[in-house]
Formats: structure tokens, C-alpha cells, sequence
């Protein structure tokens, strides 16, 4: 970590976090915040406070640390979608399972599934979890109705397949109560959202694009040294096309705050090796050469959710020459995180998925409260940084084709 001198010190930062596939209000990020953050300053020996937002606009929290000597004001926002994936995923089971049928199909037909499994396995397997469980969830339900269709028969007879449907119809039901703790329509609906328009973004995420892009737009006029935009998980690729139109619209100038994108367990190869992503595709080849933002992709091969350290602008196809972002670090679980904990985490995936989010035992170089609270800009913190050596930076995707 470099030295700085008092002129190149954060002293007030504006951030903006862009959840992943969440239907959750956004409540639950602050608290999460707010406790990781404590746990990180105990073990990393510095001072930091959160405390309510003051004033309208989106849902947030102020924080206060005090950091290498330096006192530091975050304004903390979360742009919340949370009302476009609940609208996408009120669907009824019967409706599921033609979401499932078809999102199968678009992934198999068009050769992306094929593709994506050469990157990483881990989020690959997490695609087929939802499938493989939702076909066993129905034949367990059929079994049940042959079986008890069978025992009653001679009391009953059952003239009409009424009764069976019925039965099926509430053992499925009862599945899907339970899918707080399984996660299978969660994930399905999450996947067969991104396949929905082979990759296209649907107008409503259009919509959200220009909305978020007017306010972080509104916040690089603010006095302060920095802005800096974070999306995980499926909010990555929706924080790289705000960006994009950040920067295409004017809204960052040299004069203005250092500008910072930070992505975070990104699984952005789900969307951008789609047919008709040409949207995305364009906005990661734009981004990857644009001098006014630094850009660092956070993953890590311990998270099975995301595609860690697959480089998403070659990966993709669209890396040109004058490519310089993004930075593709690790943040290496095994080795940030003590042996204890690894092991109670290791197989807790969706747990483990939010840990870029929280505090680690014996932080490297990756530091969540560091980045958004701390008095480095993005850019400063990853000066000179090699990315990791571990980085798959190869072209992968069949469709390379951008927008125009």
C-alpha cells in the first residue's frame, strides 16, 4: 500500500452499492455492513461508525472511519432493482417449470452452456442445482400420488385424476415453502431473468440503468474526492453498463471526483455469452479502455457462485487493443480467511458468496471496509498491482457481436 500525501487523501466519498438478484428490501445490506464492519476494525486496528442517512433519495447510511491517520466521511447508498426481481419472480409452480423448460433450452441451444463450462465448473453446477431439484422435487411428488393412488384405490376409486393433482399440487407447494432454505426457485428465477431475452436487457433494467446513472451522474458534481460504484454478484453487470453511460452521458471530467468501479463475484459470463447481450458485450469493451474510472474485479475461486478470476471483458471476446481494465485480483478465502472459519464456510456457497461483503480474519491486499471507508481512492489503492496470475484471460464466447 502506498503513501500518500495530504492532497491525495479521501477526505469525503460517495458510494453506491448495487445488489445482486436480491426481492430483499435493502435493510439487511446495512446491518451487514454495519456488523462486518465492526468485526474487520477490531481485527485490522482501525476506527469506524456508521450512522444514519440524513435527508431524501435512495436508502443508505453515512459512515465515519478513521484510518493510517486519516479521518474519512462516506456517504453509502444501495440503488435498489429489488422491485423488478420480485415482479420477475411471481410466477406460479405450473409457470416455473416452463421457465425452467425454456431457460434449459436457450442455454443448451445456443451453445453458451457448452461455453461457460469451459470458464468455471462451480457456477456451471450452481445452474444445474435449481434444475436437477426441481425435476426431483415432481417425480417425489408423483411418486407420492402413485403411491397413495395405489393404497386407496380399493376404498376410493378414484374415477378422475382430480385427487392426484390436487395432492401433487400441495406437495409442491410445501416444496416451494421451503425454498428459504433450498434456494431453488430463487435461483431459477435469477438465471431464467438473465436468459429471458437471450441476453438482452428487458426495458425495466433499462429504465433502472438511467435512473441509477442520473443520480451517481448527480453525486460526481458533489464535493468529493471520490465516487465509487459497486455491484455483486448479478449487480456487477448492471454496475459495468451504469458506468458506461455514466461516462458516455459526460457526467465524469477531470475535474470532478475520481471515479471507481469495483465488481464483485461477478457472474457476468451468464449474460454476456448470450446471443443478443450485445448491450453488455459493448459496454465491457467500452469500459475496459476508458481512462476515467480505475476498475478492479474481486473474486475468488472458494466462491462456486461466481466466475472467480475469469477476466469478464476477454472472456467475453470483446478485449481490444488499447484494453486496461480490469484489475482481476483474488481475494484467495483460503488464505484471508483462518483455517477455522474456512472450514465452517467452505461448504455454506451462498454464504460464502456475500463474504466480499464482509470482514476476514487475516486480510491481503482486499479489505471491503478499506475500499469504501478508507482515505485511498480505488485507483490509488491498486497502483501498480499486478492482477492475479491465476486469471483465465482467454476469448471464450461464441457471440462477440456489441452494440451499435
Amino acid at each position: 500500500m502506498s503513501s500518500l500525501s495530504p492532497q491525495k487523501r479521501v477526505r469525503r466519498r460517495r458510494v453506491f452499492y448495487i445488489p445482486g438478484y436480491d426481492p430483499n428490501p435493502p435493510r439487511r445490506y446495512r446491518e451487514l455492513y454495519r456488523k462486518e464492519a465492526a468485526a474487520q476494525a477490531r481485527i485490522s486496528g482501525y476506527e469506524i461508525n456508521l450512522k444514519p442517512k440524513s435527508g431524501e433519495g435512495s436508502y443508505g447510511w453515512q459512515v465515519s472511519s478513521f484510518q493510517d491517520g486519516s479521518q474519512t466521511e462516506t456517504e453509502f447508498a444501495v440503488l435498489v432493482w429489488s422491485d423488478v426481481v420480485r415482479t420477475s419472480m411471481s410466477n406460479s409452480i405450473p409457470a416455473t417449470y416452463l421457465q425452467l423448460a425454456r431457460t434449459a433450452w436457450i442455454y443448451a441451444s445456443t451453445g453458451a452452456l457448452w461455453r461457460l463450462m469451459r470458464l468455471r465448473k462451480g457456477p456451471v453446477i450452481a445452474a444445474f442445482y435449481p434444475v436437477g431439484m426441481l425435476l426431483l422435487q415432481l417425480a417425489l411428488a408423483l411418486a407420492i400420488v402413485w403411491i397413495v393412488g395405489k393404497a386407496t384405490a380399493p376404498v376410493l376409486h378414484w374415477l378422475s385424476p382430480v385427487p392426484g393433482i390436487v395432492l401433487a399440487g400441495l406437495i409442491l407447494h410445501r416444496f416451494r415453502a421451503l425454498d428459504h432454505k433450498l434456494y431453488v426457485y430463487y435461483l431459477l428465477h435469477n438465471y431464467a431473468y438473465s436468459a429471458r431475452f437471450r441476453g438482452e436487457y428487458p426495458p425495466e433494467f433499462e429504465a433502472k440503468i438511467a435512473q441509477f446513472v442520473d443520480l451517481i451522474g448527480t453525486a460526481m458534481r458533489d464535493d468529493v474526492d471520490e465516487v465509487l460504484v459497486v455491484g455483486h454478484s448479478s449487480g456487477a453487470h448492471l454496475a459495468v453498463s451504469v458506468v458506461a453511460d455514466l461516462i458516455r452521458e459526460g457526467h465524469v471530467a477531470e475535474n470532478r471526483p475520481a471515479l471507481g468501479l469495483l465488481t464483485l463475484g461477478q457472474v457476468m459470463p451468464m449474460v454476456s455469452f448470450l446471443p443478443r447481450a450485445h448491450r453488455l458485450r459493448g459496454d465491457l469493451n467500452y469500459l475496459s479502455a476508458r481512462n476515467e474510472l480505475a476498475w478492479a474485479d474481486v473474486s475468488a475461486p472458494g466462491d462456486g457462485c461466481s466466475f472467480a478470476l475469469c477476466d469478464p471483458v476477454t472472456v467475453s471476446g470483446v478485449a481490444g487493443p488499447g484494453k486496461k481494465w480490469p484489475l482481476v485480483l483474488s481475494a484467495a478465502f483460503t488464505q484471508t480467511l483462518s483455517p477455522d472459519r474456512w472450514s465452517e464456510l467452505r461448504w455454506r456457497f451462498f454464504r460464502l458468496h456475500f463474504q466480499y461483503l464482509c470482514a476476514f480474519d487475516r486480510p491481503g491486499d482486499y479489505d471491503y471496509f478499506r475500499i469504501t471507508a478508507g482515505p485511498m481512492t480505488l485507483a490509488e489503492r491498486y497502483r501498480g498491482r499486478a492482477p492475479s496470475r491465476s486469471r483465465i484471460d482467454v476469448a471464450v464466447s461464441k457471440y462477440t457481436s456489441v452494440a451499435a
